[in-house]
Formats: structure tokens, C-alpha cells, sequence
């Protein structure tokens, strides 16, 4: 069952952190077998990725199969459905268009002294996109990741994906097409990521790591960051939606299963400031998850991970909200201006009570790669 806090309790933020941190474990073992993997990577090259590949993703890898050719992608992109495709074209033309406008601007200027100073921008050379496989195969992070990379003039971008036992998913590479990736690589895990950092015999290193992965792949990240520059180190996903009873409560229910869905630990946490309301969300959660097509990731992350939270007054909310500094926040009340100019630590904040999360995470337009683990 979700965890229940409530703000009248005298030590709720110290129960809040605590409930937080319990769903960080120890990585150690994760770190060890990520290093050893890299070593093996960096010393052998095509082998160990091959081998690797092999070993995990369950097919007859060698090092011609691992890039595809150009006739391999059309002939995987061709899968997708059409209105699929045509719905990856629209989120596309939004993400530019939004990254468009968020360019920075070269300067220069002259100071009382008569020195002329300034500053120019460049683009990385190549950039190394990791797209998730298995439980986890979005081709919007295609998209989140490559479009800005090319509007901002990255020269290559490589992407690396994991089709496990040989299957591709076909909206992924559509999205790549779409994109305009140049290289694709079916690899994934800490192999990818030592491959891309330190080339091997047929890959040519990048000069940054981007995207979404598990555990091994953050971890990889971290320990070839320095060789390689990276976006950053995330988590599992989080959502954190503050809602009052004037809401539909499945429509706040799906909201909060939107990321439930995604893996094991990812994290929902509703705040409220009606008991009653919190009890009708719960109970619409409890009926929407036997439809979803992931519904045993979703109920092991609600049961394990979720929390429901009841205030007393909004003047509470601010607190609690940068404690946690979700990833997502979603403030569906009747003035969530008023609480958005007070927060200060969330990766992406949704005004009111029609702004479902799902938007940012497709088509609204900023990217939805957002620090996790309480570093927004």
C-alpha cells in the first residue's frame, strides 16, 4: 500500500525525507559489475561489446550486425504505424520549435576601459543518444534528446539502443529517422555506454553521453563521466501532483499512474488538502490498474513507492514541494501561479488542472530529460 503522511503531524517533514530515502538502495554491487564491464570495453573493444550483447540481449550478435545499415532502419522505421509516425512528426516540429527559440545568442562588447569582450557558442562534435529497450522502448526520447542536439549544430549524433532477442521497436527508429540520427547501434547497458565514451574498433567515440537508462547505464554514465561529458545521472521516474477536490479524481488518479507505469521504483506522490478526495483517488488507482497494459510495474511501483499526503493549509505545500524536488509537478488548483512562483526546486511544472504531465512527456515542447532523486 502507498505511504500516508500528513502535514499536522509535529515532525512531518523529517517523516517525509525519511519515507523519501527508502527508496534509494545500495548500489554497490551495480557499481562493480558497471566497472568491470567498462575495464572489458576499454581493453577489448568490438569483443567485449559483442559479447556483452550477446550475453544480455539475447541474440547472435557479431561486429557487423551491431550498426545497421541504412536499409535496416528503413526497413525497421517501416513498421511504424502511420498515424503513429504522423503523431512523432508533430511532437517533433514542437520540440524544435521550442529549442529553436532557446538558443543562445553570441555576444560582444566593449567596457570603460576600451577591451572588447564577448562570448561565442559552439556545438559538441558528437553526441552519443542512449535510447532504453526492454521495459522501457520510448522513441520520444529519441526525439527529447536528438532534435535539440541538431538544433543546436551537434555535427554526429549516434544513438545506441538494446533490441533484446533480436526485436525492434519500430516507432523507436522511425523517431531516430525523423530526428535525422546518423548512426544506430544495437547495443544498450554499460557496454553501449563504455563504447561510446571510449570507441572500440568500428565505434568512434563521442564527446557527450545523453538519455535515459537503468541503473547500469546511470552508473556507467557516472564512472565514464570525465572521459565524456553527460546530461546527467536519473533515476527512476517521479510525479508529483497537488490537487483539490474540485478535480476529477481518476483523471488525477491516470495522472499519477503515468509514471508508475514506467519502471519498479518510480515514484507518484499526490498532496491534498481533502482526506476524502485522497480516499476516491486511491480507489480509482485501484480500478484503473488491471487495464493497463503494464499494470504489474505499475501496481509494484504504487504499492511500493507511491505516497499520499494531506495538508491542512496550500501554505504547507511549498515546503514539502522542494523537499522532494520532483521531476514532474503537477499543480492542479484554482491558482497554481501563485504556488509556481514559490517553488524552487521541480524539473517541470504543470499549471492547472488540464495540464496532464503526459503532455511535457510527449508534445508540448521543452524536453522532458529532467533531473530526478531530489536534484531538480
Amino acid at each position: 500500500m502507498p505511504h500516508r503522511l500528513s502535514s499536522s503531524a509535529p515532525d512531518f517533514l523529517v517523516q517525509l525525507k525519511t519515507t523519501l530515502s527508502t527508496r534509494y538502495g545500495e548500489g554497490a554491487d551495480v557499481s562493480a559489475t558497471v566497472r568491470d564491464i567498462l575495464r572489458h570495453v576499454r581493453s577489448e573493444g568490438d569483443k567485449a561489446v559483442v559479447d556483452y550483447t550477446q550475453k544480455f540481449d539475447q541474440w547472435e550478435a557479431n561486429t557487423a550486425s551491431i550498426r545497421m545499415s541504412a536499409a535496416e532502419i528503413d526497413a525497421a522505421a517501416s513498421a511504424c504505424a502511420p498515424e503513429v509516425r504522423a503523431a512523432l512528426k508533430i511532437a517533433a516540429e514542437r520540440i524544435r520549435a521550442y529549442h529553436d527559440i532557446q538558443k543562445p545568442a553570441d555576444h560582444r562588447y566593449t567596457d570603460p576601459q576600451g577591451f572588447t569582450l564577448g562570448w561565442k557558442y559552439a556545438a559538441i562534435h558528437a553526441v552519443g543518444l542512449y535510447v532504453p529497450g526492454g521495459k522501457a522502448s520510448y522513441p520520444s526520447s529519441v526525439l527529447m534528446n536528438a532534435i535539440p542536439a541538431r538544433v543546436a549544430g551537434v555535427s554526429r549524433i549516434a544513438m545506441v539502443v538494446p533490441t533484446p532477442r533480436g526485436e525492434v521497436n519500430a516507432a523507436v527508429f522511425a523517431a531516430a529517422q525523423i530526428a535525422g540520427v546518423d548512426e544506430i547501434y544495437r547495443m544498450g547497458g554499460a557496454q553501449a555506454v563504455g563504447a561510446l565514451a571510449y570507441g572500440t574498433q568500428s565505434i568512434s567515440p563521442v564527446d557527450k553521453i545523453v538519455g535515459p537508462g537503468n541503473q547500469y547505464v546511470a552508473e556507467a554514465k557516472r564512472q565514464v563521466f570525465g572521459v565524456v561529458g553527460i546530461d546527467t545521472i536519473t533515476g527512476p521516474s517521479e510525479i508529483l501532483v497537488v490537487a483539490d477536490a474540485k478535480n476529477n479524481p481518476r483523471t488525477i488518479a491516470a495522472d499519477l499512474l503515468s509514471q508508475s507505469e514506467h519502471d519498479e521504483t518510480a515514484q507518484s506522490i499526490l498532496i491534498t488538502n481533502d482526506a476524502a478526495f485522497a480516499a476516491t483517488v486511491e480507489q480509482e488507482i485501484a480500478a484503473i490498474l488491471p487495464t493497463l497494459s503494464k499494470h504489474a510495474i505499475a501496481r509494484t511501483a504504487w504499492e511500493n513507492h507511491g505516497i499520499i499526503i494531506t495538508v491542512t493549509t496550500w501554505n504547507e505545500v511549498v515546503p514539502a514541494i522542494d523537499l522532494i524536488a520532483p521531476e514532474h509537478l503537477e499543480l492542479a488548483v484554482d491558482n497554481p501561479d501563485a504556488i509556481a512562483e514559490k517553488v524552487r526546486f521541480a524539473g517541470a511544472i504543470f499549471l492547472g488542472r488540464h495540464t496532464p504531465e503526459a503532455v511535457g512527456d510527449y508534445v508540448a515542447g521543452p524536453s522532458h530529460v529532467l533531473p530526478t532523486s531530489r536534484a531538480a
